[in-house]
């Protein structure tokens, strides 16, 4: 009877587990509106899944941050550059091209972003 019912605890929890980043992936974002914008214009974000400071620049984003016109520039195992971005000259995370071909390489807050771009906050 234990295990049956430990059986029934762990399916709930994956239930909720899963319902729950359903539920967040689908909610707008309070961002989307600067985001997608950013990505029409041909803003360009360069980063690299192991870069913390590109976590924190999604994290600013929250929600918004899957409409950031975002460039993964990391090999899979996290060892080089992938091609394109040696390309494009990136030499460090997060970096921000915009369309006139200036750069920001920091974290850049949607205040900011909204002010280079010219996209609004909302």
């Amino acid at each position: 009877m234990k295990q049956h019912t430990s059986w029934i605890i762990i399916v709930a929890l994956v239930a909720v587990i899963i319902g729950s980043m359903i539920w967040y992936s689908s909610t707008p974002g309070q961002y989307d509106a600067l985001a997608k914008c950013a990505a029409e214009k041909g803003v360009k974000f360069f980063g690299a899944f192991w870069c913390p400071h590109c976590q924190e620049q999604k994290t600013a984003f929250g929600n918004s941050a899957r409409y950031l016109p975002y460039e993964e520039c990391s090999t899979p195992d996290g060892s080089g550059q992938l091609q394109a971005c040696t390309d494009e000259k990136i030499e460090s995370y997060p970096t921000w091209q915009f369309p006139d071909g200036s750069r920001k390489s920091q974290v850049l807050t949607p205040e900011e972003l909204s002010g280079l771009t010219g996209c609004p906050l909302s």
